[in-house]
């Protein structure tokens, strides 16, 4: 009996070698033992393709000592997700006690040899992806060192966690090795969480943009570059948008305040996704869509907020690019704009909800949240298929789940099958016809949750660890009000015909279905009116939109 290949090291065959070597950034270089190829933190580090002798790929350890991963050998190639994009490196790379001959591939090239070379791109991804969930498993990557109770450095695991990059906690309350560390980080003004990143950095008490720029999620911007096509939203939508345009040879820029995914990325299975019969978390589905947005070259910026667009109005002139102002100060410059900015979560109005929402209350259901409150009692509010989601996701955590909807039963909004799951939960208690009027006691820990029968008026207090709330989410669309894209009276935006009335400048029929009132400015996915609010439909809005690209870009500039 032989060995199964590790997909995460698959090796090169002899003519395969000679067919990559048409596509590396430079010539192959000798590095003599010992000597660095690549280092922890170097940001455009390149791929590598192993010709002779031995690489060491080394990670640093908590206790700041060397780990070895992997010893790479001809035909191997070094590298992961990260190179596809020129992202800084995770780990270190040494020549073998007998040196090496390497051939390198910066993102470009190795985004060249992935699409030009079918059959060894198939290997290379499949490496790459393995690799990156290999590291997301053993925690290699960044580090984060405070309590694992505090919300802040639970800010920090969910940002690093929906960006699919690797960490690991190291819980100052239950880690002496966390206390070390403080000792040995710390200074006196410092603030904790601590984030430690893969070359060493460390950073006191970071905000989510400080991270991102830091490991290299948050690429550096060219303010002067003029892109075919800005896409403003990171969800299912736009890497559909990012996917297909930039494979057709389009320069695509994605920009997203948080992360990849939206809400879809925050589901916790998605059953009913064409072709994953065995279902899918969101998580699983938009990161294959984002490495797949980054192998056809689209850029990618996380996390970076768009504060408005200037573009001149439904009458302004097409030659002139639409400019879109950031977060960080830097101005956009593109021919067209894509705005797949989905919904933000809807509050609930619940009395003193705002003094819980930092510490105890969850508009999502990841792995943080069930590790937090296992063994507790939650109560969740909302009856439509993300509310079922979640109930099914977090009950085997839970000692009681509460679920409470103002409506007659689940069946009038949620699918069938999260229903029966549902019902045949035994820790798992539907309450009808109730909504959540208040909340008491302390923030932290267990605390007193009022529930109205809004029949009977009768009140009943829960005693409960973590409130969850999937009630439906309002358009991100505020944001536009300086460039007067027209919207309906719940703030989604108007296309394609249904802008006639805004725009009379533009005819109906030169009109795409996907344009909003706005020339040159386009709209896909849940912020869209009269959009199906489905995955499928927002992806399906992606591919759509690109033809309308290229229609816009042929009649108007």
């Amino acid at each position: 009996m032989t060995d199964t290949p590790d997909p995460r090291f698959p090796l090169l065959g002899v003519e395969e070698r000679r067919r990559a070597l048409h596509f590396t950034s430079s010539a192959p270089r000798r590095f003599p033992a010992g000597a660095p190829l690549f280092a922890a933190g170097d940001r455009d580090s390149p791929a590598f393709l192993i010709l002779e002798g031995t690489v060491e790929v080394t990670v640093r350890g908590t206790d700041g000592g060397d780990a070895t991963l992997v010893e790479h050998g001809p035909g191997s190639i070094t590298g992961e997700v990260g190179q596809l994009a020129g992202h800084p490196a995770l780990a270190t790379g040494r020549a073998g006690p007998r040196g090496c001959l390497a051939a390198a591939f910066d993102a470009d090239h190795l985004r060249a040899l992935i699409v030009g070379s079918a059959d060894i791109g198939e290997k290379v991804m499949h490496a790459f992806v393995s690799r990156r969930t290999t590291m997301i498993g053993r925690g290699t990557g960044a580090t984060i060192v405070g309590s694992a109770h505090t919300p802040e450095v639970q800010r920090v695991q969910r940002f690093l966690s929906r960006n699919g990059y690797p960490h690991t906690l190291l819980d100052t309350e239950n880690d002496t090795d966390a206390g070390e560390l403080v000792e040995r980080l710390v200074t006196d003004d410092a603030l904790l969480p601590l984030v430690v990143c893969p070359n060493g950095t460390v950073l006191n008490g970071p905000t989510d943009a400080e991270i991102g720029i830091a490991l290299g999620l948050t690429p550096t911007l060219d303010p002067t570059a003029c892109h075919d096509v800005v896409i403003v939203g990171a969800g299912p939508a736009g890497l559909a948008t990012a996917v297909y345009a930039a494979s057709e040879g389009l320069s695509v820029l994605i920009v997203d305040a948080h992360s990849f995914g939206g809400q879809a990325g925050a589901s916790n299975r998605i059953e009913n996704y064409l072709g994953f019969p065995a279902g899918i978390t969101g998580q699983a589905l938009t990161g294959r869509a984002f490495t797949q947005a980054q192998k056809f070259g689209a850029q990618i910026a996380i996390p970076i907020d768009v504060s408005h667009i200037q573009c001149g109005g439904p009458s302004r002139d097409r030659t002139i690019p639409i400019t879109l102002q950031t977060s960080t100060g830097i101005a956009l410059t593109t021919r067209a704009v894509v705005i797949a900015t989905g919904a933000r979560y809807r509050r609930p109005p619940i009395h003193d909800l705002a003094r819980y929402e930092s510490t105890a209350v969850s508009y999502w259901a990841s792995a943080i949240e069930a590790e937090e409150c296992r063994g507790t009692t939650a109560l969740l509010v909302g009856g439509g298929n993300s509310a079922g989601q979640a109930a099914v996701y977090l009950a085997p955590h839970l000692e009681q789940l509460h679920v409470i909807i103002r409506g007659e039963g689940l069946h009038t909004s949620m699918s069938r099958y999260l229903v029966e799951r549902i019902a045949d939960l035994p820790n798992v208690h539907v309450h009808t016809r109730s909504e959540v009027v208040a909340l008491r006691g302390p923030i932290q820990g267990y605390f007193q949750a009022t529930v109205r029968h809004r029949s009977t008026d009768v009140l009943t207090e829960y005693g409960i660890s973590r409130l969850f709330s999937f009630i439906g989410a309002d358009p991100n669309t505020a944001w536009l009000s300086e460039c007067a894209v027209a919207v309906d009276d719940h703030g989604f935006i108007l296309t394609g015909a249904a802008t006639s009335h805004a725009n009379p400048v533009t005819s109906v029929d030169r009109r795409a279905p996907l344009e909003t009132s706005v020339p040159g400015i386009f709209a896909v996915g849940d912020v869209r009116a009269g959009s199906t609010k489905r995955v499928a439909a927002a992806v399906g809005d992606g591919a759509a939109v690109v033809a309308q690209l290229h229609a816009y870009y042929a009649t108007n500039l």
